[in-house]
Formats: structure tokens, C-alpha cells, sequence
């Protein structure tokens, strides 16, 4: 019963979001309390609460503190330098765009943590997608899917998990699946020039070289041709309010109207820029992202003497650290409530049992002839249930059960371990994953817009994952 319920309570709660019928805050928070009714054990139920916030309060302090830090950076023009290069890079064409989401997406999950991750790539690419009138769930799901494969580096957690759960070497793990791991990221990268394409056509041929040689516009402006000759030949591309979707052109007096609120981080002459603190502001975040991936000390403990310093330096000012903190409070907010949430729904899926029966269940289901493919069972397995699942409860509760099943059949707990990291892409974009909040909150997309969207794509990355290690022979 409790598997059923289990399973019903996970897709009560994507229907609900994906049809936009609920929020996610109140489904998170719904949905499970009426589950933990019908299962008898709504007398329990502010137990489970409170022992999931706990366990996300971490978490939330950390996103807190994170999204005031990197805020700060913003408004003082941090980032500004690399939106500049990305725009002279991408020759304002969609297709390279999107490419330049992944890439920078990748590069940036070296630091291991992916809401660092998707604040930065959020950061620097947002003010494009809305200049230029793309789809932002474009730039989610891509970014989300890259930071996905990245995730699994052996200080970004699932390779950690796999090897303390099954008590081996992270390396013996990580290593051998590289090259399954870059084919994934190759995937991403086509994925990116597809979309880009798609998004080509809809928009048009996008040009910057001959506008700023005319002097049509300036440096911190784009241009938008319209491909077949239809209406205007050369439209400056505005940013507005909303979530970025598709803007046709009858939405365009509205989006003009709103103003060119999204490209608000290439302002030159916004007044909290400090072009003198630059250098001290850049070292500041290298140095943040170095004790981070040392594990210095906590991540939040880190992001809150981090967003302390750059206050303090940046605006000595009470007043002005008062209007920061304001200006970023509406992030903090949705960010923060979201994670608490979460942890309504993560707090009654494991208080009440149902995590461990849906486990227990699947890996039942498992046919005995499948016992000597039990590596390929377990990448299978891994794209559904680190979605549904926390990785937490996956790696030490499901694949050591699967690394018994297979050692049975003569499977090494190494096979096993490198099959488990195949569904990351995908997790990534989870209703459980606190980072994916971030991101879709601060490029202002919806979440059910988001994971409808991403599942299929970041679905399909985890089988390339999976088909590229069985053909290397590393699973």
C-alpha cells in the first residue's frame, strides 16, 4: 500500500505542477500532508516536517546567503565583462547563444555545486535571452542538463555517495567513466545546437558586427533581422517582464511597454557599479569557489562570510547594504520557501516508509535472468529514481541492494557504482533538488514550464550516458 501511495503521491504532485493547477510551494506542502492522512500517520506528520527542515535547513541558509552574494556581484559589475564577451562571441545568434549556456553551464559545475552553477550561468546568459526575445526554458533546461552530467565529478556528491555506500575508491569509479561522460557532454552540446537552430528560426537572423560598424546601435545593444522580409528589416531586441517564452510580435508593444527591465546587467551607468573593486571582487569569488570545492569549511558558512565581506566592502553604507539586501529579498524569498517546502514533501516520503517500499518494490520487480546485466538494470533504473528520489536515498539505500543482487551474479561493485551516476542529467532537474529552484526562480521560469521542457531532453542525455558506457565496456 504504501508503494502505491507513494507512487501516487510523486505523480499527484508533477500532474498538478506541469498542468499549473497548484503552485509548487503548495503542492510541496499539500500534496504530502494529504498523503501522510491516508496512510494513517497524519498524527506523525509535524515530525516529518520538522525533521525535514532540518535536514534542508542547511540548504536554504546556504541558497540564502549564496543569492545575496551573487546578487552583490551583479550589481557591482562582476559578471558584466563576461556578457560582453558572450555577446561578442555569440554574434547575437541564438544557436551560439544556447551553445554558450552549455559550455559556460560545464565549465562553471567544476566547483562541484550546482546552485553556484546556475546563479552564475543565470547570471551572465539571462540579459541575452531576454534582449533577443528567446525562450528562457531553453536556457534552463540546457543548463540544467550540462550542470547534470558535471554533477557527477567526485566532489559534486553522487560519486561520493556510490563510493561510501559501496565502500570503494571515488576515483575507481569516476575515472573509467569519462569517456562515457564526455560523449554525455557531447550530447548536451548537440542538444544546444539543435535548440539554438530551432530557436534561429523563430527569431531570425541575428546580426551585431553591422550594426556596430553603422553605428545603428550601441555596444551594450542588439539587433534583430527578421528572416523572409516580413515586417521591420532591423528591430532592436527588448527585454520585459514574464518568463521569456516565445514573444511574438503582437506581445511586442507590451514587451517594449515593460521596458528593458532584463538587461538591466549591462548597464553602464547603474549606480551600484564599483569598477575600482573589481579585481578585489573577482578574487573575493575565486577564493569563495576555491574553499568551496577544499571544503574549507561548510558551504553556507562560507556564503554567509562571503555575502558579509561583499556587503561591507562594496557598500560601506548601511543605507546601501539595506537596499541590496532589499533589492535581492524577492529571490531569497521564493528561493528559501521553495527549499522548505521540499522539505514538507521529502519529510513524508521518507518519515512515512514510502521511499523505502517504492525501493523495495522496484528492485523486486527485477526479473532473476537479469541478475548478470544487473550494471545495465542499475543505469536503467537510475534515470527514474534519482528523479523521484534524493540521492541520498538512492545511493545508500538502493544501489547497495542492487550491488548484492549483482554480486550474486558476478557483477563488480565497480560496474554497478559507474551505472548509478547515469541518471544525473536528469536529476538535476528534480522537485527535489533544492539548486533547481534557483535556477528556474531567478530566470523567472516557471517550474512545471521547466520540467516539461527538460525531462524528455535530459532523459535522453542519461541514455546516451548509459549506451556510451556499455559500448566503452566501463559498465
Amino acid at each position: 500500500m504504501l508503494t502505491i501511495l507513494g507512487f501516487a503521491m510523486i505523480a499527484t504532485f508533477l500532474v498538478l505542477i506541469m498542468m499549473k493547477k497548484m503552485s509548487p510551494i503548495a503542492a510541496l506542502v499539500l500534496i504530502p500532508a494529504l498523503f501522510c492522512v491516508a496512510v494513517g500517520k497524519g498524527a506523525h506528520l509535524g515530525d516529518y516536517v520538522i525533521e525535514g527542515v532540518g535536514n534542508l535547513a542547511p540548504t536554504a541558509a546556504m541558497l540564502m546567503f549564496a543569492i545575496v552574494y551573487f546578487g552583490v556581484m551583479i550589481d557591482v559589475g562582476l559578471f558584466d565583462p563576461i556578457v560582453r564577451g558572450i555577446l561578442r562571441f555569440c554574434k547575437a545568434d541564438p544557436m551560439r547563444i544556447v551553445v554558450g549556456t552549455a559550455v559556460l553551464a560545464a565549465i562553471v559545475s567544476l566547483d562541484g555545486d550546482g546552485s553556484t552553477t546556475f546563479m552564475i550561468t543565470v547570471s551572465a546568459m539571462y540579459p541575452l535571452y531576454k534582449r533577443l526575445k528567446m525562450s528562457l526554458v531553453v536556457m534552463t533546461g540546457v543548463a540544467a542538463t550540462a550542470n547534470g552530467v558535471m554533477n557527477t565529478l567526485p566532489w559534486g556528491g553522487p560519486t561520493a555517495r556510490a563510493a561510501t555506500a559501496l565502500k570503494l575508491d571515488a576515483g575507481d569509479i569516476f575515472v573509467p567513466m569519462i569517456p562515457a561522460l564526455g560523449v554525455g557532454l557531447l550530447a548536451v552540446i548537440l542538444l544546444a545546437v539543435v535548440l539554438g537552430r530551432r530557436e534561429r528560426k523563430r527569431l531570425g537572423t541575428l546580426t551585431l558586427d553591422e550594426a556596430l560598424a553603422t553605428g545603428t546601435v550601441t555596444e551594450s545593444e542588439t539587433v534583430l533581422v527578421t528572416a523572409g522580409g516580413g515586417g521591420d528589416p532591423l528591430r532592436k531586441g527588448t527585454g520585459g517582464a514574464g518568463t521569456g517564452n516565445a514573444a511574438p510580435d503582437d506581445e511586442a508593444a507590451e514587451e517594449d511597454a515593460a521596458g528593458d527591465e532584463g538587461f538591466k546587467g549591462l548597464d553602464p551607468h547603474r549606480a551600484t557599479l564599483r569598477p575600482k573593486l573589481y579585481w578585489f571582487n573577482a578574487g573575493l569569488t575565486i577564493a569563495l569557489l576555491t574553499a568551496m570545492i577544499m571544503e574549507l569549511m561548510p558551504i553556507p558558512v562560507l556564503f554567509l562570510l562571503g555575502a558579509a565581506l561583499a556587503l561591507t566592502v562594496n557598500f560601506p553604507h548601511m543605507p546601501d547594504q539595506r537596499a541590496r539586501i532589499a533589492a535581492h529579498a524577492d529571490n531569497v524569498l521564493n528561493v528559501s520557501g521553495m527549499v522548505f517546502a521540499a522539505a514538507v514533501f521529502t519529510g513524508v516520503l521518507t518519515g512515512t516508509g514510502m521511499v523505502d517500499h517504492m525501493a523495495d518494490w522496484l528492485v523486486g520487480a527485477i526479473p532473476d535472468g537479469m541478475g548478470p546485466h544487473m550494471a545495465l538494470v542499475t543505469g536503467v533504473l537510475s534515470i527514474p529514481l534519482t528523479y523521484f528520489m534524493s540521492n541520498d536515498g538512492f545511493y545508500f539505500g538502493v544501489v547497495p541492494v542492487l550491488a548484492e543482487a549483482g554480486a550474486a551474479h558476478g557483477v563488480s561493485p565497480l560496474e554497478i557504482a559507474r551505472a548509478s551516476l547515469v541518471g544525473q542529467p536528469l536529476h538535476m532537474s528534480s522537485p527535489l533538488v533544492p539548486a533547481v529552484y534557483v535556477l528556474v526562480g531567478m530566470a523567472k521560469v516557471e517550474f512545471g514550464d521547466h520540467t516539461r521542457f527538460t525531462v524528455k531532453w535530459a532523459a535522453l542525455t542519461s541514455l546516451v550516458v548509459l549506451c556510451a558506457g556499455l559500448l566503452f565496456g566501463i559498465i
